[in-house]
């Protein structure tokens, strides 16, 4: 996403062509006739020498690296937003339900996830650097915006058109883009920024933050092996108390501790649906709460079905 970049600094020493019999000397300040200075600048006791760039200051690297780092969410987060949006129109053309089921999920996560990445802005304070400090203002003013509009919407909208709200969430995501000029831009200008911006490992081409080298949205695989023997099998009644371990093969409605779940299978995802909520759990070992009444966890799910296990916490 970024390129490394290193600062030199250079010093042009002019050269002077003193031509006899043409009055170019100078005297011992360093001046020629009329009194003024030569070409080189100096007063004949030779050149400058290159004045060296300052190492930045640790602060000034965390600062850098954690703008860097900010950078990488929001660009992560457009990515994901589109790909989430795109799967919610492709699952439209197969099921509603299963198309609304991940639109209520990215409508309730993405809020979040632009929640964690304003919280990160903030706490990078002042840098030192006015124009990296404006870059972050301009940064926090665009994503509280966009936080201001999410707060907005619902998770659950009203008129049930779930897929038109998340379109409208993905806009307001696809505008996070950065403010120019952005700090790359600022680091070719500023040689404190440059060197810093150098050792922040943030900031290198490729980094992510641990453990999301690969895509952790994506849903665990479906194991190829066979179910687990459900301890009740297909006696939805042994629900009732609201504990149970049952084997679902397409759809089925389950009472447990006077919750009514309608559960119905995908390829990779397992559909719990009642009069108020709507989750959507893909692979075994994710866990669906209602309230504080019942949970539901998916002990193993493959191409044949699905064993899950009904708790009363």
């Amino acid at each position: 996403m970024v390129k490394r970049v290193s600062v030199a600094v250079v010093a042009a020493a002019g050269l002077v062509l003193a031509l006899g019999g043409c009055g170019g000397g100078t005297d011992e300040d360093g001046k020629g006739e009329g009194g003024k200075a030569d070409a080189s600048g100096t007063s004949g006791k030779g050149s400058a020498e290159p004045t060296p760039a300052k190492s930045p200051s640790g602060q000034l690297v965390k600062w850098v690296g954690g703008m860097c780092e900010s950078t990488v969410a929001l660009k992560d987060l457009r990515s994901d937003s589109a790909a989430d949006l795109g799967e919610i129109r492709d699952s439209d053309a197969q099921a509603d339900l299963v198309a609304r089921a991940r639109a209520v999920g990215y409508l309730a996560g993405t809020p979040s996830a632009v929640d964690d990445v304003e919280s990160g802005l903030a706490d990078l304070g002042p840098s030192g650097v006015p124009a990296a400090d404006r870059l972050r203002d301009a940064w926090l003013k665009k994503v509280r915006g966009v936080v201001a509009e999410l707060d907005r919407v619902s998770p659950n909208p009203a008129d049930g058109d779930a897929e038109g709200s998340a379109a409208d969430v993905d806009k307001l995501v696809q505008s996070l883009t950065s403010p120019r000029p952005d700090l790359p831009a600022l680091a070719k200008q500023d040689a404190r920024l440059a060197a810093a911006y150098e050792r922040a490992e943030q900031c290198a081409p490729g980094w992510k933050p641990d453990g999301q080298g690969e895509d952790t949205a994506s849903p665990a695989p479906v194991p190829d092996g066979p179910l687990p023997e459900a301890a009740d099998g297909r006696n939805y009644g042994a629900c009732t108390d609201g504990a149970c371990e049952v084997l679902v093969t397409s759809t089925a409605n389950i009472t447990a501790n006077d919750v009514t779940v309608h559960v119905s299978l995908g390829d990779d995802y397992v559909t719990f649906q009642t009069a108020g909520t709507l989750m959507q759990l893909g692979g075994a070992g994710g866990e669906a709460g209602f309230g504080d009444r019942l949970k539901a966890t998916v002990v193993a799910h493959n191409k044949d079905g699905a064993v899950l296990k009904f708790t009363a916490p």
